[in-house]
């Protein structure tokens, strides 16, 4: 009898979740999945299945087809917000999940879909030059072809994340309601997320011992390269300096770097420490937007 009644309750989620997940049309074979983000129409989905800014379908749980507008997009976190001409729909209640956690995955690439999972890891943040994460889901599911840009629920049927079969290989990962909502935010304000920008490429270098004494560190990361007309250059930083710090934070590895050029570092002025000739030198760059 329980076991019916745990039976039942999955169900039951998949019809609550069902209502607000959304076929959506934008490439060039099986269609993929999306939320209802907003009552009025916006739909959030994965970026990687928007591969056309035209001519974007997106069919409602109840049949109704409309044409979607592409908001915005964000390639690193591998969302997309559309838009489309409706109103009074079906959105999600936002859920957290702890480790362990049963999820479902749900797909909508034509009928509904559903695959029963739990939770496997929560990490983040992951600051990478191709991948900007402030947290994210790891689950054990099978990302059946279409389930990308669709919801990961828990067992009441809310929404935990939203699933992508791109964000790492041979895993399946969801970007967290949360964060979800703070990408969506900014692509429905700017239409794309800035992300800093300084124009050099490095390597990681253990520092002297004596370098390493001062900074409070044991490595940093040698500029091999400034790009022409770049903020590095325009801040004097120079080929063979080794980097140690950036606005405030401390620079070891490549990460670190990535991490303090966040959306707000774009068009500020960051305080840098380099180690040049023996010693630690500061500069002031301005901080430039990733082209």
């Amino acid at each position: 009898m329980e076991l019916q009644q745990f039976s039942d309750a999955l169900a039951a989620a998949v019809e609550k979740a069902g209502r607000w997940t959304v076929t959506v049309d934008a490439r060039g074979r099986i269609p993929a999945t999306g939320v209802v983000w907003s009552a009025d129409g916006e739909i959030l989905t994965a970026d990687h299945v928007v591969r056309r800014d035209e001519d974007i379908r997106v069919v409602l749980p109840d049949g109704a087809e409309h044409k979607a507008r592409l908001v915005g997009r964000d390639p690193s976190s591998d969302l997309a917000l559309l838009k489309i001409e409706a109103a009074g729909l079906a959105t999600p209640e936002p859920a957290e999940v702890k480790l362990g956690h049963l999820v479902l995955a749900l797909g909508r690439p034509d009928d509904l879909q559903a695959a029963l999972s739990n939770v496997v890891a929560l990490g983040g943040p992951v600051r990478g030059a191709f991948r900007h994460l402030e947290a994210y889901i790891q689950t054990d599911v099978t990302m059946f072809p279409g389930f990308s840009g669709g919801p990961l629920v828990d067992v009441s049927g809310r929404l935990a994340g939203l699933n992508s079969s791109a964000l790492a290989r041979g895993a399946s990962i969801a970007v967290p309601a949360a964060a979800a909502r703070q990408v969506a935010d900014t692509l429905r304000q700017h239409g794309h997320i800035q992300r800093g920008y300084l124009g050099l490429s490095s390597q990681p270098v253990p520092l002297p011992e004596a370098i390493a004494a001062q900074a409070g560190q044991a490595g940093g990361l040698m500029i091999i390269g400034v790009e022409k007309g770049s903020p590095a250059e325009q801040g004097g930083l120079l080929q063979g300096d080794v980097l140690i710090g950036l606005g405030g934070q401390r620079v070891a590895e490549v990460e670190a770097l990535h991490a303090a050029l966040g959306p707000r570092s774009v068009g500020q002025p960051a305080e840098v420490r380099v180690v040049r000739g023996g010693q630690i030198v500061t500069l002031t760059v301005t901080v430039g937007a990733r082209p």
